[in-house]
């Protein structure tokens, strides 16, 4: 019989907590009743949330909590509240090898701080990535570094490179992985000295993992000729705050425009069926779940202000990184 996949869940992090984490789990647990949930946190109040949900009792195990990190915290603060937080204790199990995963909506300086003081580094990876999620127009990219690093070498590109795909071989096991660099130009010849070493290196490298497709511009992110794209922190969060805006802006003003005047609302009736394609495919719930690649056991970051549809995603995230053995893939190729 198949050995469960047990997440460490934060069931205290981020808003409206631990509620949502519960309806959350309640919503995936409806899918997939092979999942151990470990839940950190305020027994009582975990209790209080679980009352009533249809998630059998086999399939969790409440941890109390004296204390939990806030999400004004600063990332040194949350390390000084100690070991009796729910993210520590959560991140502590995984360490223990007692959760094969940790899921939390928790503060996220505060997450990855304590992460990588208590789990290792991957052997020959210097520095971890924060990785998301994003639409293309074929289907989903592969992002990093969306802010962990603000300064990268040319190491820590090709790093992340293989991170990435292998993050991608995870998730969309069927798909080809397709590399490229966030560059201002799609010539060989632009970008800064880092970029260009580590375009000329990606372009020697010959491995079952992934394909190097060279420099992608910020206004082809989405078209979906690659699917994993990389770039420093700096310029990926800039990437990743633009979308978010860009994205925010397209629905709002969608949103005036069908309901601004009798035309418009006869127009949203009319179309109702694409117009909810339109927002399914824009509803940052459905691609919620950033993970920290680098470290010896995967972590997961849920959005602090996503709802239990955004958190059951999560979940999604973390069955199929276990499932898909990312670690393994990143220590099978790393150099």
């Amino acid at each position: 019989m198949k050995k469960p996949i047990v997440i460490a869940v934060d069931a205290m992090g981020g808003d409206n907590s631990p509620k949502k984490i519960i309806d959350g789990i309640e919503l995936y647990h409806q899918k997939n009743k092979s999942i151990f949930y470990k839940l950190f946190g305020n027994k009582s109040l975990i209790e209080d949330s679980l009352r009533n949900k249809k998630i059998d009792i086999k399939n969790f195990e409440i941890i109390h909590t004296e204390n939990n990190i806030k999400g004004e915290d600063t990332a040194l603060a949350a390390a000084k509240r100690g070991k009796s937080t729910s993210m520590w204790m959560a991140i502590d199990s995984v360490k223990n090898k007692t959760s094969d995963i940790i899921l939390s909506a928790g503060n996220t300086g505060a997450l990855f701080v304590i992460a990588k003081l208590n789990l290792e580094m991957i052997e020959k990876i210097d520095k971890p990535a924060l990785s998301g999620l994003w639409p293309n127009k074929t289907g989903m990219n592969i992002v990093l570094d969306l802010g962990a690093n603000i300064e990268c070498n040319e190491k820590n590109l090709i790093d992340f490179s293989i991170m990435g795909s292998a993050l991608h071989k995870s998730l969309f096991p069927e798909e080809i992985s397709r590399v490229a660099l966030l560059n201002i130009g799609s010539e060989e010849l632009k970008g800064n000295s880092v970029i260009k070493n580590t375009y000329q290196s990606l372009s020697k490298v010959n491995n079952s993992l992934f394909e190097f497709k060279g420099y992608v511009e910020g206004n082809n992110i989405m078209s979906g000729e690659v699917n994993v794209i990389i770039a420093d922190g700096f310029t990926g969060n800039i990437a990743l705050k633009t979308a978010e805006g860009t994205a925010n802006f397209i629905t709002s003003e969608l949103r005036k425009a069908l309901t601004g005047n009798i035309i418009g609302k006869i127009s949203s009736i009319l179309n109702i069926k694409n117009i909810n394609n339109f927002k399914k495919k824009l509803d940052p719930r459905l691609y919620n779940g950033a993970i920290l690649l680098g470290l010896n056991s995967p972590v997961v970051k849920s959005h602090g202000g996503t709802d239990f549809v955004g958190f059951a995603n999560a979940i999604s995230v973390c069955e199929k990184i276990i499932n898909g053995r990312l670690i393994e893939k990143i220590k099978d190729n790393i150099n």
